[in-house]
């Protein structure tokens, strides 16, 4: 089985790349929705978040999300914290979609992983693909999020590896900057060099 890492600075259009990916028959593992499905009301980070974070969930909905960030914005060492809880459960998370996935005898998987550089999880993959688009566009995208603001941003951007190193660590790029079908293209053009058919 291929194992495809899927990672883009914020704005650089992850979510659609990953979206085609499935499109084109290719289960992927949402890192992202994992930590929101932990983070839900009965999840399994909710108590130990809590034990750290006091007052940031909820019986019913679980982690306020936004308490959260406010609890951490800013101090790398609850950041830290932080992550020491969700990084370990996201990966069980993985290991159990990875176990299914070999289970049936799947010939590739992309895990869709926001900081893969960031956690060294491009050693645990076969190849990397980074989506990428302009800077301008980049800012464009992200500043249109409600809630967004520049000082949000620069602070999530300072803690991100930079696009041009990822870009340069990447076995595939991802444009973005060029539309859907060029994306989608250069999508189909990839798993065609693997030598993974795909459903379109």
């Amino acid at each position: 089985m291929i194992t495809i890492g899927l990672t883009g600075s914020i704005g650089m259009g992850k979510s659609t790349a990953s979206a085609m990916f499935r499109k084109l028959g290719v289960p992927v593992f949402d890192a992202d929705a994992e930590v929101h499905k932990i983070m839900a009301a009965g999840g399994v980070a909710v108590a130990p978040v809590e034990t750290a974070f006091p007052g940031v969930t909820h019986a019913e909905s679980g982690v306020d999300r936004q308490k959260l960030g406010a609890a951490v914005f800013g101090n790398p060492q609850k950041l830290k914290i932080l992550e020491g809880i969700i990084h370990p459960l996201v990966g069980r998370g993985r290991e159990q979609f990875t176990r299914r996935a070999r289970a049936a005898r799947l010939p590739v998987v992309v895990y869709d992983i926001p900081l893969l550089f960031e956690t060294g999880g491009e050693k645990k993959v076969d190849y990397v693909c980074v989506v990428s688009a302009p800077r301008p566009i980049q800012i464009a995208r992200v500043m249109a999020r409600p809630g967004m603001t520049r000082d949000k941003l620069n602070h999530i951007m300072a803690v991100q590896v930079p696009d041009v190193i990822k870009r340069r660590k990447a076995d595939f790029v991802i444009p973005t900057g060029n539309g859907k079908s060029f994306a989608l293209m250069r999508i189909r053009n990839i798993l065609n060099s693997l030598k993974v058919k795909t459903n379109a």
